[in-house]
């Protein structure tokens, strides 16, 4: 049985680390966060065949962060309230807080 082939994703989205050496499996947080951060649909497609809907659920609601545009996306992709982020509640209990 061969191993599910790694998702198509679009290198700009990755343009800080090595691309060719990501471990699809050991950093699946980072890369679901990642795509759902700067991806497109195509990219958000492909990452859903690959890790599928409870993973990427698992994962979008423990972010540390994400783009309020992003999460009203991600909100939508996995049908979960923008509430039951943690990126939402964080932002709302320390409103001034930047990320970086």
């Amino acid at each position: 049985m061969s191993a599910k082939p790694h998702p198509l994703l679009a290198r700009r989205i990755f343009w800080d680390v090595d691309f060719d050496k990501l471990d699809y499996d050991a950093k699946a947080s980072f890369i679901i966060e990642r795509v759902f951060e700067r991806g497109d649909v195509e990219d958000i497609r492909q990452c859903r065949r690959y890790y599928g809907d409870e993973q990427i659920r698992v994962v979008l609601l423990n972010a540390p962060f994400l783009p309020e545009h992003r999460m009203h996306l991600a909100s939508a992709v996995i049908r979960e309230p923008i509430e039951r982020f943690r990126c939402y509640t964080q932002r709302r209990l320390f409103p001034g807080l930047s990320p970086y």
